[in-house]
């Protein structure tokens, strides 16, 4: 088949016409943004990509034309597409019907942890022989890229609960056909397609519906929000139910934590009763809950205890997930994705349990639709508990996200961290918090930087700064 992709350099288009390609299709594609790391990936793999969306683009001849979500009505390629009546479907629509359909699936979903858990999944599935396939939101460093294509029964695949096309505003999570759902917790986001909590517990339960007799929902508890959910749905679901956390209502717990080792130590209850002793070299009390619903998923498959420790050892993490870009003059610089309030709080929680002496400072761009407006004014007050140093970003393209509302205040933002008793600031991009924060900074120092974007190539930038210092003084 001839596949033509709108949008190809979109990271999960990017990441489906890989997948096609492996499969022995012909693949195209064409976007206005062709720019590396994208099109570097693309280019490597020979795919042809046609800059800019004319409707010329139609000619290229595909049996399909597939849309990505971020394409939609007045667009010149697909308007074309349209009035030609080609036949077009969406990415999540080809990955299960050309790649899911049949085989046993592993959805990972939820508000946080997605990307994350479905990575140390597909490891584990790995190490424990099963070969899966994968599509992953971020490059899996044990694999080295986001997607894979085996001739094996298992398929793992993180599911986004974003909507799917212009023509399909389900999430794509509901394609998936999962065996197996992983549900890691529930949480207002994504303002710009939801209106409320609400809307996002109905999404969720629809795809708790999906998990058939034979297969697993594997929720967690320790979310009160996803627990509440799993209780309404309590009588209309047909299929096995195991609950995971931290307390005591859940099924399958993480007890004995311990964090003050060179790796993370816990233990794991099942019913009441001790059914292992898990190690992991990631971080933090969420990581420990991503872990354990994989274990449930991985005993689900039959991998043995053994394997899922073996695979928990050797996991490399994900690219930029709590990932140490450098250390330069005794300064940890740190690139994490953190952009949801809850996430924030969290990842800070877990980098000062891990840098317990040393000092905190937590660099924030809101650059995520949610994050971008006034939604989550007062949960961000909350969120840099944990940091001893706090600086916020300007507001990334301020007049589009004051389109869908009211803009979060950052000065305002600083000004009720500054009454918690921490010094914070407020600057308006990369070069100007550089330029305030590196005569700040001091050896022994870590730096969270937060974005869920490129944030003007900080940490690269932060990173050469100290290096040339320490050049200077030598």
């Amino acid at each position: 088949m001839h596949y033509h992709l709108i949008g190809i350099c979109g990271t999960a288009m990017a990441s489906l016409a890989g997948m096609l390609q492996a499969s022995g299709h012909k693949v195209t594609g064409s976007d206005q943004n062709v720019y590396p790391p994208m099109s570097t990936q693309l280019e490597a793999l020979g795919i042809e990509i046609l800059n800019g969306y004319k409707a010329a683009n139609a000619d290229i001849g595909a049996d399909y034309t597939i849309v990505g979500n971020a394409i939609s009505r007045g667009n010149e390629e697909l308007e074309e597409v349209l009035n030609r009546k080609l036949t077009y479907r969406s990415q999540a629509e080809i990955v299960k019907e050309v790649f899911i359909r049949g085989r046993r699936s592993l959805v990972v979903a939820g508000t946080h942890g997605k990307t994350t858990t479905t990575s140390i999944a597909t490891w584990v599935a790995e190490v424990g022989g099963l070969n899966p396939s994968f599509l992953v939101g971020g490059i899996v460093q044990n694999f080295g890229a986001s997607f894979r294509v085996s001739d094996s029964d298992y398929f793992v695949i993180e599911g986004d609960e974003y909507d799917t096309a212009y023509f399909d505003k389900k999430p794509k999570f509901m394609h998936y056909l999962p065996e197996t759902a992983i549900v890691n917790n529930i949480e207002f986001d994504h303002a710009d397609i939801y209106d409320d909590l609400d809307d996002i517990k109905f999404e969720f339960s629809r795809l708790m519906n999906l998990v058939p007799s034979n297969g697993r929902l594997i929720v967690g508890v320790d979310s009160p929000v996803a627990k509440e959910v799993l209780e309404e749905m309590h009588g209309k679901l047909h299929t096995n139910i195991e609950t995971f956390g931290t307390g005591d209502d859940a099924k399958w717990q993480a007890r004995y934590i311990d964090f003050s080792g060179d790796t993370t130590r816990f233990t794991v209850f099942k019913d009441g009763h001790s059914w292992g002793e898990f190690e992991t070299h990631l971080i933090g009390e969420f990581n420990v809950r991503n872990c354990l619903a994989v274990i449930i998923a991985a005993d689900a498959w039959g991998i043995s205890k053994e394997k899922i420790n073996e695979a928990f050892r050797t996991f490399k993490s994900v690219k930029r997930r709590v990932e140490v870009r450098g250390v330069e003059r005794g300064v940890t610089v740190i690139d994490d994705f953190a952009h949801h309030p809850t996430a924030v709080e969290e990842t800070l929680k877990a980098l000062k349990q891990k840098y317990k002496d040393k000092r905190l400072i937590a660099v924030f761009e809101p650059r995520s639709w949610s994050s971008r407006l006034a939604v989550f004014q007062e949960p961000y007050t909350k969120a840099f508990n944990y940091a001893d140093y706090v600086i916020i970003a300007g507001v990334y393209n301020t007049s589009k996200a004051s389109e869908l509302g009211k803009v979060l205040d950052t000065d305002e933002l600083v000004k009720d961290i500054e009454l918690q008793g921490k010094p914070a600031l407020a600057f308006p991009d990369a070069d100007a918090i550089i330029e305030h924060l590196t005569p700040e900074l001091r050896e022994n120092d870590v730096v969270a930087i937060m974005s869920n974007g490129g944030f003007g190539g900080i940490h690269t930038k932060l990173l050469d700064v100290l290096k040339s210092d320490l050049k200077s003084e030598q």
